[in-house]
């Protein structure tokens, strides 16, 4: 620790985090990058490994809320809010219910094409700078439906990306289904099948291989936990369970763990936790050909390393209560009926956080202090596909230049 203020200090080592430490420091900056467990330790590490540049479409869709009571009812469903956690989160359901509401379901699908456009050019940027084509798998995305109902649901779904130049294909036959992926159960009659979809083959691996660019160009990183923030007349002081440090200007990236930092210095944000279960499998069975999404199920499966990897659902429960694993069984079992030769017989469960706001919007702003701090999070399920992009736009407003994308619907005030 020292008394001379740091350049800038980025708190959370997590995808965000790191590439934004990258980014100021390709810019000139002197970051210094920090998390109180690791690189990747927590949510970056778990995911399923996608760049969903496609996925405009926010959680809250106009007539959500009309299935809110099985949300309650069924623990082990796709989108689930345990009943001990139902009265803490009324307050962030009442949000989520407003951004239902079809204006706002518009102006969130079009600021988050806005947001995708940039963190996909952006993307390719920081591939060509920093990252390893070999851990980049472009094999495109099947998402799967059963019967001409669940797919005739989801069609506007798939008109809004292709008006969008999104390049997909439907399909509406199992046979066409099999010529993608063999192997999977001929209930799913109906597919759309995005071919520009990309994987990492392993997220963890993917956020430490851009942590160490930062490190090899002389980037600093340590393991220290945020205990608070204060702002001063010309820096932020930052209470550690190591000390005081000092810093000219801060970034908040600690995922579903910035809103509590956030209200150190004054601002409320209603960031929640979907909590996502999977398990991956250090051997696959089966030959992925593919990115799974089973649509009316809630997860996914992917190819993790030379594994695999099933998981996905959303689990509004906080960051206090215990895991329920019995989530990520059921998503195997049903992994397991819906691909009837997958060997399921040994895997390593997890859960993490994903920090959510009630628009499926992050924030990517100023705070109440002004630049002195920057917030960058609450992706949601984005946070992978939306780092590079993320950290060019921190890069710009730490910089005091005019960002690319208009932030008015990333704000911290939105609310």
């Amino acid at each position: 620790m020292t008394n001379k203020p740091i350049d800038i200090v980025v708190i959370g080592a997590g995808i965000i985090g790191v590439s934004t430490a990258l980014e100021l420091q390709a810019r000139g900056r002197t970051p210094l990058l920090i998390d109180r467990k690791g690189i990747a330790a927590e949510t970056s590490r778990g995911n399923a490994g996608a760049f969903a540049f496609s996925e405009v479409e926010p959680l809250a869709t106009p007539g959500i809320m009309r299935r809110a009571p099985m949300w309650l009812l069924d623990p082990l469903g796709p989108l689930s809010i345990p009943p001990a956690y139902a009265l803490k989160i009324a307050p962030w359901m009442l949000k989520f219910w407003r951004a239902s509401w079809a204006d706002r379901y518009d102006q969130a699908v079009t600021a988050q094409t806005s947001l995708m456009h940039h963190c996909k050019a952006a993307f390719e940027r920081q591939l060509s700078r920093f990252g390893d084509a070999n851990m980049v798998r472009r094999d495109g995305q099947l998402e799967l439906y059963e019967g001409t109902r669940a797919f005739e649901q989801a069609k506007p779904k798939w008109q809004r990306r292709a008006d969008l130049g999104i390049d997909i294909t439907l399909l509406t036959d199992p046979d066409a289904i099999a010529d993608i992926q063999p192997g999977l159960s001929r209930t799913f009659t109906h597919a759309g099948f995005t071919p520009g979809w990309f994987n990492t083959t392993d997220p963890q691996k993917w956020t430490e291989s851009l942590a160490r660019q930062y490190t090899d160009r002389g980037g600093l990183f340590e393991t220290v936990e945020v205990r608070d923030l204060t702002p001063r007349s010309d820096h932020m002081e930052i209470k550690t369970n190591q000390g005081v440090l000092l810093a000219k200007q801060v970034v908040i990236c600690a995922g579903a763990w910035s809103h509590r930092l956030a209200k150190k210095i004054g601002d409320s944000i209603p960031l929640e936790t979907e909590r996502g279960y999977n398990t991956t499998f250090a051997h696959s069975s089966v030959d992925l050909k593919t990115h799974l999404t089973f649509a009316q199920h809630g997860f996914v499966m992917s190819k993790i390393g030379g594994g695999l990897r099933i998981g996905g659902a959303v689990e509004l429960g906080g960051l206090d209560l215990p895991p329920n694993y019995r989530r990520a069984e059921i998503l195997v079992q049903k992994a397991k009926s819906f691909m009837p030769d997958l060997d399921v017989s040994d895997g390593t469960q997890w859960m993490g956080y994903r920090p959510s706001l009630p628009d499926s919007l992050p924030v990517i702003s100023p705070s109440s202090a002004g630049y002195r701090v920057i917030y960058a999070f609450g992706h949601g399920h984005l946070g992978l596909t939306q780092s590079a992009g993320t950290a060019e736009l921190v890069a710009d407003l730490a910089g005091g230049s005019e960002p690319s994308v208009d932030l008015a619907p990333f704000s911290a005030t939105r609310f």
